[in-house]
C-alpha cells in the first residue's frame, strides 16, 4: 500500500483550515442578525462548541480522531461542522463495499462535515462535506446540497436555487478539466432522493466521489483533484453567507415553523437509510456524536 504521506498531510491540513474558516463565519452571521428570534433560541450571538475526540481500531490499536464543532445560537438551532482523520483497517465484513479494501483492509480517510439547521423557516437547511480517502487506491470525494424547507421555496425558481446552482456551476466550471458540472449535478439528484417516498431531499447541488482522474496519486492531477476540493469548501462558505443574509431576518409564522419540522423528517429518513457517510462512520468506530449531529434538534412526522 502507497504511503502517500505528503498528499495526506496537506489534505488534512486543509480540512482544519476550511472549519477554522467556517467556524468564524458562522459566528460572525450569529453576531449580525438583529431578529426576530424564536423564543427559544438564546439571546446573546452563539459560540461553537469545540470537541475533540479519539478513536480505537476495532483491532484495539489507535485509530485517529477529530475535532466535534457544535453550534446552538440565535440563528441557528443547531449547526455541525466537524473534522476528522481516521485510520485503521476495515472490518472483514465492511471491507468489500471499499474500493481497493478487497485487495488491502488498511485505509487512512480524513475530511470535513457540514450540516446547519436554522431557526428560521425561510433559510434552508444546508449540508456539504469533502474529504480524502486511501486504501490501495486513493479519492477525493463530497459536494454540497440546499434543502429548503417551506414549499413554495423548494423549486429551481427560487432565487435561493438559482444563485446556489449558478455557484456550483461556476466551481465547477473552474475546474472543468476534473470536474463536469453536469454529470455531478445529476450525481447529486440522484443521492439525494427519498427512494421510499419518490422525492428529492432537497433542491440538489453537485455529488462526487472516488475522484482521482489521472488513476494514481502523486502527479499535477491529485493537485487539479485538491484544487477543485479546495474550492468547493470555499465556495460553499460564500455562498451560504450570502444566503442567509436574504433570509436570518425574515419574519415567520407558527405554520411556517411546523412545515420546516416536518421537512426535517424526511432529512432524518435520508441520513438513517441512505447517507453514505454515516454508514461510513458508524461502520468505522467513529465519533457516534459527531455522526448523527446532522440529525436536527426539533423534528415532526405528521
Amino acid at each position: 500500500m502507497t504511503d502517500f504521506a505528503e498528499q495526506k498531510q496537506r489534505a488534512r491540513e486543509w480540512f482544519e483550515t476550511v472549519q477554522a474558516k467556517l467556524l468564524a463565519a458562522m459566528e460572525g452571521l450569529e453576531r449580525e442578525c438583529v431578529g426576530p428570534f424564536a423564543p427559544e433560541a438564546q439571546s446573546e450571538p452563539g459560540r461553537f462548541e469545540i470537541t475533540p475526540w479519539s478513536r480505537t481500531d476495532h483491532t484495539g490499536a489507535p485509530g485517529g480522531g477529530g475535532r466535534m464543532a457544535i453550534l446552538r445560537g440565535r440563528v441557528f438551532e443547531k449547526m455541525g461542522a466537524h473534522t476528522s482523520t481516521v485510520f485503521g483497517t476495515f472490518a472483514p465484513e465492511f471491507a468489500k463495499q471499499i474500493p481497493g479494501a478487497d485487495v488491502d483492509p488498511r485505509f487512512w480517510a480524513s475530511g470535513i462535515s457540514v450540516i446547519a439547521h436554522p431557526w428560521n423557516p425561510n433559510a434552508p437547511t444546508i449540508h456539504m462535506n469533502t474529504r480524502f480517502v486511501v486504501t490501495s487506491k486513493a479519492w477525493f470525494g463530497g459536494g454540497a446540497d440546499l434543502t429548503p424547507v417551506l414549499a413554495d421555496r423548494r423549486n429551481q425558481e427560487d432565487p435561493d436555487a438559482r444563485a446556489f446552482h449558478a455557484e456550483m456551476r461556476g466551481v465547477c466550471d473552474r475546474h472543468a478539466a476534473v470536474a463536469p458540472y453536469g454529470k455531478f449535478k445529476d450525481w447529486c439528484d440522484e443521492y439525494f432522493f427519498l427512494k421510499h417516498r419518490n422525492e428529492p431531499r432537497g433542491i440538489g447541488g453537485i455529488f462526487y466521489d472516488y475522484l482521482n482522474s489521472a488513476g494514481d496519486v502523486g502527479n499535477s492531477a491529485w493537485e487539479a483533484d485538491f484544487a477543485f476540493t479546495q474550492d468547493v469548501s470555499e465556495t460553499f462558505i460564500r455562498s451560504y453567507v450570502d444566503i442567509m443574509r436574504g433570509n436570518m431576518s425574515k419574519p415567520w409564522t407558527q405554520e411556517q415553523r411546523e412545515a420546516q419540522q416536518i421537512q426535517r423528517g424526511r432529512y432524518v429518513e435520508f441520513n438513517l437509510l441512505y447517507d453514505r457517510g454515516t454508514i461510513f462512520g458508524l461502520k468505522t468506530g467513529g465519533n457516534v456524536d459527531s455522526i448523527l449531529s446532522s440529525m436536527p434538534p426539533t423534528v415532526r412526522w405528521p
